[in-house]
């Protein structure tokens, strides 16, 4: 403990004045110091940081910088793909929402697979030949540039706005439960680590860390679905048979009598217990299924391989991975309603999960494995978070630069070095930025978090990219136009829900009553879009329909594509 209040005393003079450095001691006392967790996060850091600086030495372009110089290869890219994919949200929250619903957690993890065929019998491809470092080099192809790449970034850094507050939320509840150290100063860990691997190592080291992280998790994972599996005899029907018993014996030490405790243990076998509604379960999975395919920080990892038939392969590893991954989310997390639910020592005196609602995975590895699995999880988990980020940053750190000060503001006409140094500068804020909406979040459910960041994709940027790729008739105006209706009907539904109206802003009942605003914003994405392409009589209109056929003969043969860096 004395090493502890010394690095208590180092946190106080490093932040003087912070609010938070009065109250670490306090949380220090209560969380023993678990040392193989540190071990282990540490070592990992290590390492991230000796590939962040390998990979800083071949960075010197900005194909270096955004895509890794496309030399990536399907199987890797594949792996990287689903480190991208299996995040916080993925690990940390669904398994979560089985621990608190049963069954209802299973339509995060139906709703982001399904969205994979759709980008591999679609869009991959076509990606591929018509993109050179991100989508919105795709989906303004032919069109007059400055608007629809305007479109495409304001709609990039949304998304990953609300795709990062899921990962910091993840990362600062994870540290704060292992450390003892405060919510705040976990946060601030996480986004200084995030900005040093963004900033030197680009996309190649991003990759890295990704495929690392992904073997880490899956294996991590898969041990512990086979040892829950090992308490009931490897029989799934056993397993679901004691989960429903702890419920209701939940109910029956709650107050309830025998009848509704039964009822309700019976009841995480069945949805209704976390969607409510027909129209919010509809619009949750339609958000989380075409979300996937909009995702800018997904999309932009198609540019990171040397072909079209990489960019197949690619997809095709992911969904095996992501799908075998997602499987055992499901037994972790009711393993952990047998396993966590019924041990005392890892709930509060309220009965509520110490370290906060997202961390079931996290106490269920200990469960099982003391606290050397316990440093393990926690390390992979934290890799998983740091890697997304990563991730995320890079994407919206190269809309900025790529799409708007190289392609709008400079017209096409600015240097690497200087788009790198836009990039970076823009990292450096992005960082700021994910520790201030960590902070403010700080109480939501991380998965669904990572929902509203689906839903927004669904509606802006899928509807403009499968339109553009797909539809002869689509214009400048119609893509920007039609595309910022769709972003920004469900940017204002999403506040006006009551994930952010109620459970954040503390507002009261919220205007929009329901989980997700997809089943409203996609359509009017989709009908806005065509609408708007179809009134156009512009003369650029024309020139945007004329140029489809040679759009469509790049996209289906790879004539013209950008080829690999050499090095």
């Amino acid at each position: 403990m004395r090493t502890m209040r010394g690095l208590l005393a180092i946190a106080a003079l490093s932040f003087p004045g912070c609010a938070f450095a009065a109250a670490l001691e306090g949380q220090a006392e209560q969380q023993p110091i678990n040392w193989v967790a540190i071990a282990m996060f540490v070592a990992f850091v290590g390492m991230t940081l000796w590939i962040t600086k390998a990979a800083a030495a071949r960075t010197r372009t900005a194909s270096d910088f955004y895509t890794a110089g496309g030399g990536i290869t399907g199987f890797q890219n594949g792996l990287a793909m689903a480190g991208d994919y299996m995040s916080a949200a993925s690990f940390l929250g669904i398994s979560a929402q089985i621990f608190n619903d049963g069954y209802d957690g299973l339509i995060y993890s139906t709703g982001f697979l399904v969205g994979w065929p759709i980008l591999l019998f679609l869009m991959a491809e076509r990606l591929r030949n018509l993109g050179r470092f991100t989508f919105a080099d795709v989906a303004s192809y032919r069109f007059a540039q400055p608007a629809v790449r305007s479109f495409a970034a304001v709609s990039t850094l949304l998304v990953v706005s609300f795709y990062l507050i899921a990962q910091m939320v993840g990362a600062g509840q994870l540290i704060k439960l292992l450390f003892g150290l405060p919510y705040a100063v976990a946060v601030v860990i996480v986004g200084g680590l995030m900005m040093l691997y963004v900033l030197f190592g680009g996309m190649r080291a991003t990759t890295w860390v990704q495929i690392i992280k992904a073997v880490l998790l899956l294996g991590g994972a898969s041990f512990m679905a086979v040892m829950v599996l090992a308490q009931t005899g490897f029989s799934l029907e056993a397993l679901f048979a004691r989960a429903v018993e702890v419920k209701t014996q939940a109910a029956l030490a709650g107050g309830a009598d025998a009848t509704d405790a039964a009822a309700q243990g019976r009841s995480i076998m069945a949805p209704g217990n976390f969607i409510k509604d027909p129209v919010s379960a509809i619009s949750f999975g339609l958000a989380l299924m075409l979300g996937t395919a909009g995702l800018p920080h997904i999309l932009m990892r198609f540019f990171t391989v040397p072909d079209a038939k990489e960019a197949r392969k690619s997809v095709l590893w992911a969904t095996g991975w992501i799908g075998y991954f997602y499987i055992l989310t499901f037994i972790i997390g009711f393993g952990a309603i047998v396993l966590v639910g019924t041990d005392a020592s890892y709930l509060d005196a309220k009965g509520v999960l110490r370290g906060g609602g997202n961390m079931a995975a996290i106490h269920l590895a200990h469960a099982i494995g003391g606290n050397a699995f316990l440093g393990f999880i926690s390390a992979v988990a934290f890799a998983t978070i740091l890697a997304v980020v990563a991730g995320l940053t890079l994407s919206a750190a190269s809309a900025v630069s790529h799409d708007l000060y190289a392609t709008v503001i400079k017209k096409g006409e600015a240097d690497s070095a200087s788009e790198l140094r836009v990039s970076r500068l823009t990292t450096l804020a992005l960082g700021a930025l994910a520790v201030l909406l960590g902070l403010v979040f700080e109480k939501q459910n991380v998965a669904f978090m990572v929902s509203l960041a689906f839903a927004l994709a669904a509606s802006g940027n899928f509807p403009v990219l499968i339109l553009s790729l797909l539809w002869s008739g689509c214009t400048t105006k119609g893509a920007a136009w039609g595309g910022g209706i769709g972003l920004l009907t469900a940017f204002v539904l999403t506040l006006l829900s009551p994930a952010v109206w109620t459970s954040t802003f503390g507002f009261g009942v919220a205007p929009f009553p329901y989980s997700s605003a997809a089943i409203f914003s996609v359509p009017a994405g989709f009908i806005a879009i065509w609408l708007i392409s179809r009134l156009d009589r512009s003369p650029r209109a024309a020139v945007d329909k004329a140029g489809y056929p040679a759009q469509r003969v790049r996209a289906e043969t790879g004539i013209g594509a950008f080829a690999a860096s050499d090095h």
